[in-house]
């Protein structure tokens, strides 16, 4: 079977990781999302926490002050990209988040970019933490900027522009379920899926 490589990059809210998983559950692949930390951590010895604590995030404070030059977000970043590296070269894998677009940027794969009209992540986000709508607002507004800084400081690119994808699609419009069989038709298109 071919190799395929799919990279999801999203907006809080726009039920990226919704798609991802029922792309993984058409195609018969891996969906990495949370493994990849249990896998970096696992690779590196270091603890899971640490690397669910940075997750995505590009924080103010550089951890070498607390582990007396150790570790930085640098190095949380070169040991996550190296495992998703390696998950990429030995099969086929879907990878939610973590500038994966941007680590294999070398490889043959398929970037893509799931969002959404504002109204409809804030109803979602509402709906999934049992929150009101000012404090969905909030919640995505806060995860976005974290993202955003995250991948444009480790890919000096810019999260969300679609240059940086090959496939920017809204998931209200067809749904997860349509949103997942448009991007598997995008697969067909392209060669990658037969």
């Amino acid at each position: 079977m071919k190799k395929i490589i799919i990279n999801i990059g999203r907006q809080f809210g726009s039920g990226g990781k919704s798609v991802a998983n029922a792309l993984g559950e058409r195609l018969g692949i891996t969906v990495y999302d949370q493994e990849l930390i249990s896998r970096a951590a696992e690779k590196s010895g270091i603890s899971p926490e640490l690397f669910s604590h940075s997750d995505e995030k590009k924080r103010s404070f550089n951890l070498s002050s607390i582990f007396d030059g150790m570790l930085n977000d640098g190095e949380l970043f070169r040991i996550q990209s190296e495992t998703i590296k390696d998950i990429a070269s030995s099969g086929s894998a879907i990878f939610v988040g973590r500038a994966s677009n941007y680590v294999l940027r070398d490889m043959d794969c398929l970037d893509v970019f799931i969002h959404a009209p504002q109204e409809v992540r804030v109803k979602r986000v509402m709906e999934r933490q049992g929150i009101s709508a000012d404090e969905a607002a909030s919640l995505m507004e806060k995860k976005d900027t974290s993202r955003a800084e995250y991948y444009n400081f480790f890919t000096f690119g810019h999260w969300g522009k679609a240059s940086d994808y090959d496939l920017c699609i809204d998931s209200s419009i067809l749904g997860v379920e349509g949103t997942a069989d448009f991007i598997i038709d995008f697969c067909r298109r392209t060669g990658m899926v037969e």
